[in-house]
């Protein structure tokens, strides 16, 4: 697993606190309110670390002195490793899709469909199909003529009405 790591200055002075009354209990306050605070952005406490730190003293002087430090780390967001997937759950009765409800002129014609024969029932083949439009001698692919006489007349009615029109002013 790949880590990243965040480092910051320790506390030097305690925090007040209710019932918290000594300078260890308020200098321990500090470091928990420092810890807690990073934790709930994800990151994990690793250890503190004192370090020395060369600083400037006077004009031309340096001093070395000592820093102490909190290092936290945390999973890196990018790693592949870190990846664990979710269980998939059933959808919920609200989160499924409302179901298709046909047209009312369709719901009715099927209500008024009589039931269908043992012969109509049997399984139909392209052969029985062929068949059937042949014994009936019908062309119109299955009954369908009609309807199809009917998209034809509205088609006519347009097109008449559209010749008829004006066309807008511009």
């Amino acid at each position: 697993m790949i880590f990243e790591y965040k480092v910051v200055p320790a506390p030097t002075r305690g925090q007040k606190a209710r019932g918290v009354r000594s300078a260890e209990g308020k200098f321990a306050n500090a470091l928990e309110g420092t810890m807690n605070e990073l934790a709930g952005d994800g990151w994990e406490f690793l250890r503190t670390e004192t370090l020395p730190s060369e600083e400037r003293s006077g004009l031309t002087a340096t001093a070395t002195k000592y820093r102490s430090v909190m290092v936290f780390r945390r999973p890196r967001a990018d790693d592949p490793s870190a990846f664990q997937p979710k269980e998939l759950e059933a959808p919920k009765a609200a989160e499924l899709p409302a179901p298709v409800v046909a047209a009312p002129a369709v719901a009715a014609a099927v209500a008024n469909e009589p039931p269908l024969t043992e012969q109509q029932n049997e399984e139909v083949t392209p052969e029985r199909a062929v068949e059937s439009l042949n014994a009936d001698g019908d062309d119109t692919a299955g009954g369908w003529g009609e309807a199809s006489a009917d998209v034809t007349d509205i088609s006519e009615a347009l097109k008449q009405r559209a010749d008829t029109t004006e066309p807008p002013k511009t």
